[in-house]
């Protein structure tokens, strides 16, 4: 059954469409710097596709010498469980912030893809496919739009006298974009030094140029920097 070539065409028809599916969304990640590229995607997506023609192809191999009872989402079963591992591995933690999410979660799109494939629901993956992509580079845009404020940093502030104008420094900061989350002070008793470090969610920008003159007008400012 499995030597004929019309299985033999199918198979290869699955295994290039989900090559396909794991270049275009490589292709995404790739344009975008990302750790998780092209050839990792199309591996993914290939391997699970054969995967599912594995699974389908144990069970008609039983079901041909008399055994009942094969289970074709077994195999699938352990894909997905092993995928999430995979994808686990594309999360890193960078100081206050968590990155990778994304990529991860395309990890396990594309594999889930590619099993679509795998058994037949061209269709269905696809469609997947085509949203997915969409949905990578519109809501981007849409996010940095009207959730501008995406990251986290520390604010790392020193004032050389402590009569400053803490409300006026909150305003600063919002009023740069800025969301301010938390607030640990100190003070330097020997040098009449405040230290001011601030969590906030973040825009992305590099700039802190008018952020810095700002603060400057406040009092006497001895230091500033940015940490994520």
């Amino acid at each position: 059954m499995f030597a004929n070539d019309s299985f033999i065409r199918e198979c290869f028809i699955k295994f290039f469409l989900s090559a396909v599916a794991g270049m275009i969304m490589g292709l995404e990640r790739k344009t975008r710097n990302q750790v998780v590229g092209m050839r990792t995607l199309v591996l993914i997506s290939v391997s699970s596709a054969l995967w599912a023609v594995i699974s389908y192809a144990l069970t008609e191999i039983q079901a041909a010498k008399g055994f009942d009872g094969g289970d074709p989402t077994r195999v699938i079963a352990g894909v997905v469980s092993g995928i999430g591992f995979l994808g686990g591995g594309a999360i890193l933690h960078q100081g206050l912030n968590v990155k990778g999410l994304t990529s991860a979660a395309i990890v396990w799109t594309t594999s889930a893809i590619g099993t679509a494939i795998g058994v037949g629901l061209y269709a269905e993956a696809a469609f997947v496919l085509v949203v997915a992509v969409v949905l990578l580079l519109t809501l981007e845009k849409v996010e940095e739009k009207f959730f501008p404020a995406g990251k986290n940093k520390t604010f790392h502030i020193v004032y050389d006298n402590e009569d400053v104008d803490m409300e006026r420094i909150k305003n600063a900061i919002e009023q740069n974009g800025f969301i301010v989350k938390d607030l640990n002070m100190s003070r330097i008793m020997a040098s009449n030094q405040i230290i001011l470090r601030y969590t906030v969610k973040s825009p992305s920008k590099d700039d802190f140029t008018d952020l810095i003159n700002e603060l400057k007008k406040i009092s006497s400012l001895g230091e500033f920097s940015v940490t994520d």
